[in-house]
């Protein structure tokens, strides 16, 4: 395979310090949850290895996943692209089209068999022979099989690429399914969101070029280290969740007190996702935090789910169906059962020694 600059090659011919290499391995570290003792070793693998070439193709999807990609601040989208990895096709983001971006494609196919990685948004139609979505005048399944034949990995962004999404929704006319559906004899990672968050998506790159291997995936093959908790676990309305304060009506006050918005449709208790924690726009925001519940969009299948505003769960513990005051009067009234109940003990105990004391002198007296 030809040989590829290292990251740190890259980054000293762009005139960067040791110093400052050293900071980006520490923030690098951080962004992936790693701990100092990682740091070396993210700057070892940064300085040794070559950057490993990536093929980025496109099925049926609206590009949102390229957009978040580029918004990334922790490593910034800038820095994948053009120190951490070799982009040499991606048909959105390259300079070159037509007959020139599809040669850079075989081109890379042929120099690096085996040793690129291949970045999947979107997902493939297979109805009418593939024919709903065409790239460069062939079915995209087509392309997509072509191109995984000798990948080393593959990534599939997005819930398009990695559940189907809104294309697969019912009844889904044109049969379009997830990448592991069509490619069955390759490593996928799913990183599925609509979009997914953007640290999200450069730490995932990061981290298979730091390591040299796949993270940990959980049991739908997603990254666990971005997809190990649930929205709810973290979110900062947790607390409401508990105490049963909820919004009722959008804009309501309880809306303007920042209460849970599970009743509203938030899906935040059966989502997993990073969004409470890593969160959104160089950690600003996440929707839940906007005002507005989660939709679920990292979850499977997703869009037949039902109406985004109702609730999808019967979640039932303390302070679900119940506001605080309302858990407050049964509790009184519990109280209040247990207390008349003990009261009614002790009348009948009584009752039964005053009996008991008066069959005793009877039955004394009868004996005299």
């Amino acid at each position: 395979m030809p040989q590829i600059e290292t990251f740190y090659d890259v980054m000293r011919r762009q005139g960067i310090t040791r110093r400052s290499f050293m900071k980006y391995c520490s923030l690098t570290a951080a962004a992936l949850g790693l701990g100092p003792s990682f740091v070396p070793k993210i700057a070892h693998a940064m300085e040794t290895k070559p950057r490993t070439p990536v093929i980025w193709v496109h099925g049926l999807e609206c590009t949102c996943c390229s957009e978040s990609f580029i918004r990334a601040a922790h490593p910034l989208a800038k820095d994948v692209v053009l120190s951490m990895i070799s982009l040499d096709y991606d048909d959105t983001l390259m300079a070159a089209a037509g007959h020139q971006a599809e040669e850079a494609l075989m081109d890379t196919i042929e120099k690096y068999k085996g040793n690129y990685i291949l970045a999947v948004e979107g997902n493939p139609p297979l109805n009418e022979d593939g024919m709903y979505c065409i790239i460069g005048g062939k079915p995209f399944v087509e392309q997509l099989k072509m191109a995984a034949e000798h990948a080393k990995a593959i990534i599939s962004w997005g819930a398009c690429a990695s559940y189907g999404c809104v294309q697969a929704a019912a009844p889904n006319p044109t049969r379009a399914v997830p990448v592991h559906k069509v490619i069955l004899d390759k490593p996928i990672i799913k990183v599925p969101g609509c979009p997914p968050i953007a640290e999200v998506m450069t730490g995932v790159i990061t981290y298979m070029l730091t390591f040299d291997r796949l993270p940990e995936l959980d049991r739908q093959g997603r990254p666990a280290m971005f997809y190990s908790q649930r929205i709810h676990d973290k979110c900062y309305r947790r607390p409401h969740f508990d105490a049963g304060q909820f919004v009722e009506q959008w804009d309501d006050d309880y809306a303007k007190k920042g209460y849970c918005l599970y009743k509203m449709g938030c899906k935040g208790p059966t989502t997993y996702n990073a969004c409470s924690t890593v969160r959104w726009n160089e950690g600003v925001s996440f929707p839940i935090q906007s005002g507005h519940g989660c939709i679920g969009c990292s979850e499977d299948g997703f869009w037949d789910q039902g109406s985004f505003y109702d609730r999808v769960t019967n979640i039932k513990q303390f302070g679900v169906e119940a506001n605080a005051d309302a858990i407050g009067l049964t509790a009184v009234g519990a109280v209040g059962a247990g207390v008349a109940l003990h009261v009614a003990a002790t009348a009948l105990k009584a009752a039964q020694r005053k009996s008991q004391t008066a069959r005793d002198k009877n039955n004394e007296k009868t004996e005299a």
